[in-house]
């Protein structure tokens, strides 16, 4: 039996697996795809974010290649730096600058140059596919199924760790506090910089900040599809910290709710 009180942890498992696989596929292609073509085939970009803005030369999506002037925060002279479609590039990288393309801002200073070419997205998108790699693979090796989606999320850390936070019923606080940890420092950093022309983050800061929102963001993913009550017999079942147990209000309970 295992901590949860559940025989197996296979979903969990598979979860924790896709979403390792899945971020691990695009994280590692970041760093290989501007292998995959000629140095200095890609320019300096700076396009905007969930949009398609250099997928050809001259059409509707190439936005990033029409832009002849500077407009401080969003585009700059692409012609100084050289056009760019990346639908004229090999199969695995257009897909993979075509999804940096869709997802990032693409903006050259904010992004690192590998093989003379910048990568397809920037240095906070990188951290932020780091943080949901590392936490696949945490949620695939400790991540449990306790019922509700608060107690599967904090499910990886070990019962004797939890046991006092079980005991004094601070659940909510440590749940709270792990996704202000996760969300805040990104929010603070991107947020300042986006209203303030003096204030410009730093690539360290976006990568850590990236990264503890990636984090933060799978490990409530991972928790919500992992979170089945219908694997249970009933809530008796769950084995939680400090053996402590859920319970349903009793009948006669039901029974006083009612007549008032």
């Amino acid at each position: 039996m295992l901590k949860n009180g559940l025989q197996n942890r296979s979903r969990e498992k598979k979860v924790g697996l896709w979403v390792a696989a899945t971020s691990g596929f695009l994280l590692f292609s970041f760093f290989i795809a501007p292998f995959t073509v000629e140095a200095g085939a890609i320019p300096k970009l700076s396009g905007r974010a969930n949009s398609l803005d250099y997928m050809t030369e001259n059409s509707t999506f190439s936005w990033g290649n029409q832009q002849t002037h500077d407009h401080g925060h969003v585009g700059h002279n692409q012609e100084e730096h050289g056009l760019f479609s990346w639908s004229d590039l090999n199969f695995y990288a257009a897909a993979i600058y075509a999804f940096g393309d869709l997802n990032c801002h693409q903006k050259h200073e904010r992004s690192w140059v590998i093989n003379e070419n910048q990568m397809p997205v920037c240095t906070r998108d990188v951290g932020i596919f780091a943080g949901v790699f590392l936490m696949g693979i945490v949620w695939h090796r400790y991540g449990h199924n306790r019922w509700t989606i608060k107690d599967s999320f904090l499910s990886i850390f070990p019962d004797k760790i939890l046991n006092s936070t079980y005991e004094n019923n601070r659940r909510n606080l440590l749940f709270l506090g792990i996704g202000a940890l996760a969300v805040i420092p990104i929010l603070f950093d991107g947020g300042v910089q986006a209203i303030s022309s003096g204030y410009e983050s730093g690539t360290i800061r976006r990568i850590i900040t990236g990264t503890l929102f990636g984090i933060g963001f799978i490990w409530f993913f991972c928790a919500s599809l992992s979170a089945k009550p219908s694997h249970f017999e009933d809530e008796s079942q769950v084995l939680l910290p400090a053996n402590a147990r859920f319970v349903q209000p009793s009948e006669e309970f039901h029974q006083e709710t009612s007549e008032e």
